[in-house]
């Protein structure tokens, strides 16, 4: 049962403790939508609970503060995440709709949403490691989140073992005494390599690890990591999930209420809470995220067809693709193979610059999950922080370019494409 109140409690913040009988609708309703289709499940999951008549659109609840009658009430209702709404750093009614949401997409318990992706990523890793601590993760990880741990690593000495995440030995020969975390990803950017989460996570389980899984490039549309054993879920909301390049933000989903009060009562102590109307934007764009998805997935697999068999290419990174290293594991953990894909070309760095250059439909942008096509040199942008033997361990290459897959025309996005690697033959 989730510990945040149903969306008809967001939308009314006077009625912000749920009574048992709420809280007993409030799991039904959950129950409920586990029998739908995740194209169903993303229409209602924030406004799709409240019983009578209500708003269709989470209302905006733009505001610092809530007023109350007296003291008492207002020290309890700040002790715990669902309590009365004291203060939008605490908590907000359309932010917890946002939650509520996302919980339910995710198959969770409850949520935090908050200001960024890396937002809700550190308030994770700031949560449940301390001094000392030792932490597992792919080596195909986002650059911000390696910057992370990189910076653990120097203050707090909390060290971070990095791994191919292909064979769950991996796990049991790394772990020590002192490790608390598995950290993965279903999708790795800009790699495509897929995770087997089941295996991986159950390792990890064995030894007492938290497994935590970034879920940004899959979106519960393609993956829902806790069905696979995954104590925490994060996402990037900025990409898929918001889906319109308008927003940033992130949040972090959880299978155990327990846990999710640990991680909250850190989180709203760092501040990375999401204005309202940022939550409002993301609960606008999950609506459309099955048809997005839908979209992006079928571009893609057009698209890598064509590059793998053009030229000036020389490797294609496309979980789809005949010859992918992770193309079984795909086909058992996603509905689909995802809106993004990398290739390396034949020319090596300087290609890759005038390759970039010569497009014209795509635009030369950082981010992924927005409905235009945007390319980018992740060497020198989204992993800029790793070494060149880093990137090597990491796959990516001097020539690697990102592709993050739009909703266009895919016979326009491939146009351009072509013109774009006629250049660098």
């Amino acid at each position: 049962m989730t510990t945040h109140p149903d969306a008809a409690t967001a939308a009314h913040p006077t009625a912000a403790h749920p009574t048992a009988t709420a809280a007993d609708s409030t799991a039904t309703a959950a129950h409920r939508a586990a029998q739908l289709h995740p194209q169903t499940r993303v229409v209602h999951a924030a406004t799709g609970h409240a019983p009578g008549p209500g708003p269709l659109s989470v209302p905006i609840y733009q505001t610092s503060g809530f007023a109350f009658d007296d003291a008492d009430s207002i020290a309890t209702a700040m002790a715990a995440p669902d309590g009365d709404y004291v203060y939008t750093r605490r908590g907000n009614p359309t932010v917890r709709a946002l939650e509520t949401a996302l919980a339910e997409l995710e198959g969770g318990a409850a949520a935090i949403a908050a200001a960024s992706g890396m937002g809700a990523i550190s308030a994770v890793l700031l949560s449940l490691l301390q001094p000392g601590d030792h932490v597992l993760a792919q080596k195909c990880l986002y650059g911000g989140t390696f910057s992370v741990l990189t910076d653990l690593g120097r203050r707090f000495g909390i060290e971070t073992t990095y791994l191919d995440a292909e064979d769950p030995a991996e796990i049991a020969a790394a772990t020590r005494s002192n490790t608390r975390l598995l950290l993965l990803e279903t999708i790795a950017n800009p790699t495509t390599r897929v995770c087997d989460l089941p295996a991986l996570l159950a390792a990890g389980r064995a030894r007492g690890l938290v497994g935590v899984v970034d879920n940004s490039l899959a979106s519960p549309v393609l993956c829902r990591p806790i069905e696979h054993g995954a104590d925490i879920v994060v996402h990037s909301t900025t990409k898929y999930l918001a889906g319109h390049s308008d927003v940033i933000g992130g949040a972090a989903v959880f299978a155990d209420p327990a846990l999710h009060r640990t991680v909250w009562a850190r989180a709203v102590e760092l501040g990375a809470t999401p204005d309202p109307f940022a939550a409002w934007l993301t609960i606008r764009g999950l609506q459309t995220l099955a048809l997005r998805m839908r979209q992006h997935c079928s571009n893609a697999a057009l698209l890598a067809e064509r590059l793998a068999a053009h030229p000036a290419v020389t490797t294609v990174n496309w979980p789809g693709l005949q010859g992918h290293p992770d193309r079984e594991v795909a086909r058992r953990l996603l509905s689909d193979c995802g809106g993004m894909l990398s290739f390396e070309l034949a020319g090596g760095r300087e290609a890759g610059r005038r390759f970039i250059g010569a497009v014209r439909l795509a635009r030369l942008a950082l981010s992924i999950g927005g409905v235009e096509t945007l390319v980018t040199h992740p060497a020198s942008t989204s992993h800029r922080e790793l070494t060149g033997e880093q990137l090597e361990s990491a796959g990516i290459g001097p020539g690697t370019v990102r592709l993050a897959v739009g909703i266009e025309h895919p016979e326009d996005l491939w146009a351009d494409l072509d013109q774009a690697l006629r250049s660098v033959l």
